[in-house]
C-alpha cells in the first residue's frame, strides 16, 4: 500500500513532467514519428535527441523566461530546478546539433527564432503572441514545420505535394490541440489576445473545430500516395480532438489541457503503430 509520502513524492514527480516540459516533448517527438512512418524517412539518431531537448528547451524559454526575468531572485525552489534542466537541456541541444547537417539546422534556426519572437517583445512591446488573433496561428506553424517540414528535410527528402498537405493538415491539427488552452485560459487573458474563444465564443469555436478536422481528414484524399493506414489513424485523432475541445471548458480540471489533451499526439502514434502491426 503506498504511503501519504510515496504519493507525495508520484505528485512531485508527476508535476515536474509536466511543468519541465517532459510530457509536451514526447508529444512533438511522437508527431515526428508519425511523419517519419508516413514517408518512410531515414533520420540520423541524433536528431531524435535534438528533437527532444529542443523541444523542452524552447517551451520553458516559452513559459518561463518572463517570470524569470521579473523575479529572478525570488523564484520558487520547483521553478529553479526547472530552470537548471533547461539549461542542461539546453546544452545537450547544442552537443547533438553539431551531429546534424546545416540545411538542417538553418530550418530549424527559422521555426526557433518564431518561437523566440512569441515570447520576446520586438515592436512596440509586442511579442508575437500578444498580437491580436495572431498567437494561435504562430504554434500551428512552428509546430507543423517542426514536426512535418524539418524531419523531411533532415533526411534530404524532396518538398512534395504530399508532404505540404501533410504539413497543413498538422497545422489544422495543431490549432485544434491549442483550443483547449485558449479555453481554459478564457478568464485570464487579455482582450486585445483576440483568441479564438474570445472572437467566437466557445459555440462559434466547437463549430469551427469540427471544420478544420473535417478538411484536415478530407485533404487526405488529395495526396498523390494514400496509405490507408494513415488515414484511418489520421481520422481517429480528428475525431479524438474534436472531442477533446467539445469537452474543454473555463473551470475544466487541473490537468485536462496539460496532460489529456497535450497527449493526444502520443495517442495517435500508439494507434499508429498498432494499426501497422494488425493491418496487411
Amino acid at each position: 500500500m503506498l504511503t501519504f509520502e510515496t504519493m507525495n513524492a508520484l505528485k512531485r514527480i508527476f508535476e515536474f513532467y509536466i511543468n519541465s516540459s517532459i510530457h509536451v516533448a514526447l508529444a512533438v517527438v511522437s508527431l515526428v514519428t508519425i511523419t517519419v512512418l508516413e514517408f518512410n524517412l531515414q533520420l540520423p539518431s541524433a536528431y531524435w535527441y535534438f528533437v527532444f531537448f529542443g523541444t523542452v528547451t524552447g517551451y520553458n524559454f516559452v513559459k518561463y523566461a518572463p517570470i524569470a526575468g521579473l523575479h529572478h531572485r525570488s523564484l520558487a525552489k520547483s521553478l529553479k530546478i526547472i530552470q537548471v534542466f533547461s539549461f542542461i537541456c539546453f546544452g545537450a541541444l547544442l552537443c547533438f546539433s553539431y551531429h546534424l547537417s546545416v540545411k538542417t539546422l538553418i530550418v530549424t534556426g527559422f521555426f526557433g527564432a518564431l518561437t523566440v519572437l512569441y515570447a520576446i517583445p520586438f515592436a512596440k512591446k509586442k511579442s508575437l503572441r500578444t498580437i491580436k488573433g495572431l498567437k494561435i496561428f504562430v504554434v500551428a506553424i512552428v509546430w507543423a514545420g517542426f514536426t512535418v517540414l524539418v524531419p523531411v528535410l533532415a533526411s534530404n527528402t524532396s518538398l512534395t505535394g504530399d508532404v505540404f498537405i501533410t504539413f497543413l493538415q498538422r497545422s489544422f491539427l495543431v490549432i485544434v490541440f491549442t483550443i483547449p488552452f485558449e479555453i481554459r485560459d478564457l478568464p485570464y487573458d487579455d482582450s486585445i489576445l483576440g483568441t479564438l474563444p474570445q472572437k467566437l465564443g466557445v459555440l462559434g469555436t466547437n463549430t469551427l473545430v469540427a471544420v478544420l478536422a473535417t478538411i484536415a481528414f478530407i485533404v487526405e484524399g488529395f495526396k498523390k500516395d494514400i496509405s490507408l493506414l494513415h488515414a484511418i489513424s489520421l481520422l481517429f485523432i480528428c475525431l479524438q480532438a474534436a472531442f477533446a475541445v467539445f469537452f474543454a471548458k473555463k473551470e475544466q480540471s487541473k490537468y485536462y489541457a496539460s496532460f489529456w489533451v497535450e497527449a493526444l499526439p502520443i495517442l495517435w502514434l500508439v494507434v499508429f503503430c498498432l494499426l501497422r502491426h494488425f493491418l496487411p
